[in-house]
C-alpha cells in the first residue's frame, strides 16, 4: 500500500450541474484544490484529479466523471490504480436528510439513500471509508428530489450553501491532520453553532512566595 490519502467529491459532470445542490462534493474539492493552488488537469479512471500535498499529506483531490449513480467506478479504478487503503478514503456528498447549513462526518455506514455512496460501497465492497455528508434539507412541498438535487441555491441558500463549503473544506483539513474522531467532534452540526474550544491544559498552582 502507499501513503496516498483520496479525497473524492460526489457530483455530475458538465456546466449545467456545476451549481446544482447534487455537486456540493465537487465544490469542496474545488475548495480545497483553491486553498493549496492544485489543478485539476488530469482526467484519468473516469475522474477529474488534482494531485499534490496537503498539510505534510500526499492527496489525490478527484472528482468523478461518471454521473453520480457510477461514481464507484471512478472510485474503485483510482483505489486501486493508487492503491489507498480505506482508513485513508474521504468521501464528500450532498444528503437530503440533514438540514442546508449542517455537516456530518463519519467513519463508515450505509448509504443513507444517496445513490452516489450506494454505488462506492457497490464497488469498494465496504461500507468502512469516511464520508462528510453536507446537508441540503428536503424539497419544499411537493416537489421531487429527482428535480430538488438538481436544481440550484438561491438568495439566502446560496450564501449558506457557500459557508458550509468553506466548513466542510476545515473539516476535510482537520480530518487529515487529526484523523477522523476529531474532525467529528469539532466539526458535524451546523455552521450556526460555535466550534468546541481547545482545552487548555490546567496550570498547577504556584507554592506560595517565602519572604
Amino acid at each position: 500500500m502507499t501513503d496516498w490519502y483520496l479525497i473524492v467529491g460526489l457530483g455530475n459532470p458538465g456546466k449545467e450541474y456545476a451549481e446544482t445542490r447534487h455537486n456540493v462534493g465537487f465544490r469542496v474539492v474545488d475548495e480545497l484544490a483553491r486553498r493549496y493552488g492544485l489543478t485539476f488537469g488530469k482526467n484519468e479512471r473516469k475522474a477529474f484529479s488534482a494531485s499534490g500535498t496537503i498539510l505534510g499529506k500526499k492527496v489525490i483531490l478527484t472528482k468523478p466523471q461518471t454521473y453520480m449513480n457510477l461514481s464507484g467506478e471512478a472510485v474503485r479504478s483510482l483505489v486501486d490504480f493508487y492503491k489507498v487503503e480505506m482508513p485513508r478514503i474521504l468521501v464528500i456528498c450532498d444528503d437530503l436528510d440533514i438540514p442546508l447549513g449542517t455537516v456530518r462526518l463519519r467513519a463508515s455506514g450505509g448509504a443513507g439513500g444517496q445513490n452516489g455512496v450506494k454505488s462506492v460501497i457497490q464497488h469498494l465492497g465496504t461500507q468502512e471509508f469516511n464520508r462528510l455528508r453536507f446537508g441540503i434539507g428536503r424539497p419544499p412541498g411537493k416537489m421531487q428530489p429527482k428535480d430538488y438535487v438538481l436544481g440550484v441555491f438561491k438568495d439566502d441558500d446560496a450564501i449558506l450553501a457557500s459557508q458550509v463549503i468553506d466548513r466542510a473544506a476545515d473539516a476535510v483539513e482537520t480530518w487529515l491532520r487529526d484523523g477522523i474522531e476529531l474532525a467529528m467532534t469539532r466539526h458535524n452540526g451546523s455552521v450556526d453553532e460555535p466550534k468546541p474550544e481547545k482545552k487548555q491544559p490546567k496550570r498547577e498552582p504556584e507554592p506560595p512566595h517565602k519572604p
